[in-house]
């Protein structure tokens, strides 16, 4: 009964806020990794995109105003890693702010000996486990992304969010039944643990360093690649690419293969 309703509930919104098709295609054309997608795909992720903007807030910080175009290039990232998952991975928080720029942050943080220091960051995004999504339009926006050489922020944040329904982000989102926890533990740890000793080693990478940082940000690093440039991924960590590919439903190879065909 619950899900009748949902679904009726669902459909009375997309009938009231679906994304106008020019907004929508402009979205698109300004996103190698959207554009890629079979025509199928579009029109689902249309359809998450426009009930996401519908349940989130998406406000601007620092100056910023924040436009229609800007709303709908970020619900469509954003929806990307969800795309055949559900937008209840979404559920629990309502609001995503944006900076025009990378923005500060002060932290306490205790080192080995428990002494208390204060910290100041300059972030490009941050993802509270059930607050808001924090980015830096600057980073965000397509011009910063030419050619999908560089991280995509909004792709990094929303991993968090995934990372976190488990609790604290650790690299171990929800796995789904047909998953073995051991498997990704296994395949993830020997990816992480090679990057980190390249890196000591000061051997070249081919993928973004911080990625070292710790597992959180291995995944959600991993997540930008395994969408941005999945061959790269799957040539470097198989294993990872595959245990991603269950994760996320999806299989991004297939589409730069049928792109370039």
């Amino acid at each position: 009964m619950l899900k009748r309703l949902r679904r009726a509930w669902l459909q009375h919104v997309m009938f009231r806020s679906r994304i106008p098709y020019p907004l929508w295609h402009e979205s698109l054309i300004s996103a190698p990794v959207l554009l890629r997608l079979s025509k199928r795909e579009q029109n689902r992720l249309r359809k998450l995109a426009s009930l996401f903007l519908h349940e989130k807030t998406i406000t601007g910080a620092g100056g910023l105003i924040v436009d229609s175009t800007m709303r709908v290039y970020i619900a469509a990232h954003a929806c990307l890693l969800i795309l055949n998952l559900d937008l209840d991975y979404y559920q629990g928080w309502s609001e995503v702010v944006v900076y025009p720029d990378t923005f500060v942050i002060q932290r306490e943080e205790y080192d080995e000996s428990g002494v208390v220091h204060e910290t100041r960051k300059t972030l490009a995004g941050e993802a509270w486990g059930r607050g808001p999504v924090i980015l830096s339009w600057s980073d965000a926006k397509p011009e910063a992304r030419s050619h999908g050489s560089t991280p995509n922020v909004i792709l990094h944040e929303f991993a968090h969010k995934l990372d976190m329904l488990n609790g604290v982000a650790n690299g171990m989102p929800p796995l789904h039944s047909n998953m073995v926890r051991e498997r990704w533990t296994e395949f993830l740890s020997q990816a992480y643990e090679k990057l980190y000793h390249q890196l000591e080693r000061h051997h070249p990478i081919a993928i973004d360093p911080y990625a070292a940082e710790n597992p959180a940000e291995f995944f959600a690093v991993l997540t930008e690649v395994f969408f941005e440039q999945p061959t790269l991924l799957q040539s470097l960590y198989p294993d990872v690419y595959g245990q991603l590919s269950l994760f996320y439903r999806q299989n991004p190879v297939q589409h730069i293969s049928s792109h370039s065909d």
